[in-house]
């Protein structure tokens, strides 16, 4: 199994399991930015010898105040984590939550942190007939659930994916506000919105920085293509990050990452160019994927949610085994609950990248399944 360890990306287990060395897959697996880390990343890198005998900053202050200033926040209301999977965890740890609500499908981390708390979940399956959107129906719903089994608000973490991970679909604000003003208490994994064109229209990352019942976790690794460097932030109340912060151990983010975190927020270029390429290599990826006869789901991120049809004879775990055994790695996104094994995603590459993909694809598809 290539996601053994429940993500992306696993060159090191591609390596064992189909025999061609990790540094010749091409890999679809592992939702970063294709144009690799910005190039600040290299200067940071070839001046940070002199650095690596001292201390990291025990509170981050400088990237914690860079970050204040580039989402226009208190810095009393970031925190900054070794990864958004950090923080998913201080998050769960401090409310320790009777029940979390997660969505089916989303990113399996939250559930796993949950479970460690000894909290009871509470699956909202999404509606592939919908496009896997979450609905002020179905939210509705499940509220009614929770206060006739006697879970009073407060109780209940709702843990949501906006942009959603494997679906891509992005949370209408309304519906979070929603959930705030009934008195629930949520976390928003926004690790992917930095691909999101209209950002403002869409992040609630400023309305936490002023709330006690909203949380907004932020991932850099993806944008940035730093995933070698655990670098994360979440925005909170004050009181909410001051708890979180102390729950964290000491020196959770090395100088490397924050010297890497502050330099990434100044590549304004490096953002521009990637939210070209998406616009343009998103709509055609998956125009080329439809064509195939594969069923693709909506989104507007680096990462697309694709179905098999029944007639083609394949599922997603033996297409993603023939795709590896030809140095090509995507997703089975069977291992999300909530989507069974005609699922596959991919990320999103380059047009040449794409066009091997596609080529291996018409060919697999063509015959019966290996």
């Amino acid at each position: 199994m290539l996601e053994r360890f429940g993500h992306g990306g696993d060159l090191r287990t591609a390596q064992e399991l189909y025999g061609i060395e990790a540094d010749r897959y091409l890999d679809f697996s592992a939702n970063m930015n294709p144009f690799g880390p910005p190039p600040c990343v290299a200067e940071v890198l070839r001046n940070y010898a002199d650095q690596i005998g001292r201390y990291p900053d025990p509170a981050v202050r400088g990237l914690r105040r860079k970050l204040a200033d580039h989402h226009n926040v208190d810095e009393a209301s970031v925190l900054v984590g070794n990864g958004a999977a950090e923080l998913i965890d201080l998050a769960v740890q401090l409310l320790k939550p009777a029940v979390t609500v997660l969505t089916a499908p989303c990113f399996n981390e939250y559930g796993d942190a949950a479970r460690k708390c000894g909290s009871r979940i509470r699956m909202l399956q999404l509606e592939p007939q919908a496009q896997f959107k979450l609905t002020q129906e179905a939210i509705l719903s499940l509220l009614k659930q929770l206060r006739e089994e006697g879970t009073a608000a407060g109780q209940t973490l709702w843990f949501l994916g906006s942009p959603n991970n494997p679906t891509g679909q992005l949370i209408e604000p309304e519906l979070v506000r929603l959930l705030v003003r009934e008195g629930e208490i949520v976390a928003v994994d926004e690790a992917f919105m930095d691909f999101v064109t209209d950002t403002d229209c869409w992040s609630l990352l400023r309305e936490a920085a002023s709330c006690t019942r909203l949380i907004v976790i932020r991932s850099m690794t993806k944008f940035y293509a730093i995933p070698g460097i655990r670098l994360g932030y979440l925005v909170a109340g004050a009181s909410l990050v001051r708890a979180m912060g102390e729950l964290q151990i000491p020196w959770s983010v090395n100088s490397l990452a924050q010297l890497i975190g502050e330099a990434v927020l100044d590549e304004t270029d490096y953002g521009d160019q990637t939210i070209k390429w998406l616009q343009t290599e998103r709509p055609w990826f998956v125009e080329q994927l439809s064509a195939l006869g594969l069923l693709v789901y909506e989104g507007k991120v680096n990462y697309v949610l694709f179905q098999i049809p029944d007639r083609f004879g394949w599922s997603s775990r033996q297409l993603q085994h023939a795709l590896g055994t030809r140095g090509i790695l995507i997703r089975d996104a069977s291992g999300y609950e909530g989507l069974n094994g005609s699922y596959c995603r991919s990320a999103l590459r380059f047009r040449e990248d794409h066009v091997r993909l596609l080529g291996e694809l018409r060919n697999l598809l063509g015959k019966p399944a290996e």
